[in-house]
């Protein structure tokens, strides 16, 4: 008999991931609405960590993407 998916708890690991990436999400929204690049930068690594915890490839690239882009406006704003 196969377990459902929904039956599966996570490990604590896991659930360490999910909450940085929940964390980073709302660091995401917070810098938004402040325009604050390090909000940004902040967010994205902690998405990236959630997102590579769970082998998501795509969306790792997608991550380090932003990051990039917000790093260098970040380095830009300090000059």
């Amino acid at each position: 008999m196969k377990k459902d998916r929904k039956d599966r708890k996570l490990s604590p690991k896991e659930r360490l991931a999910v909450r940085i990436g929940y964390m980073g999400t709302g660091l995401l929204i917070a810098g938004q609405w402040t325009l604050e690049p390090i909000l940004f930068v902040i967010g994205f690594i902690c998405i990236t960590i959630q997102v590579a915890f769970r082998k998501q490839w795509n969306l790792v690239a997608l991550q380090l993407n932003g990051l990039t882009a917000w790093t260098m406006h970040l380095i830009k704003s300090l000059s």
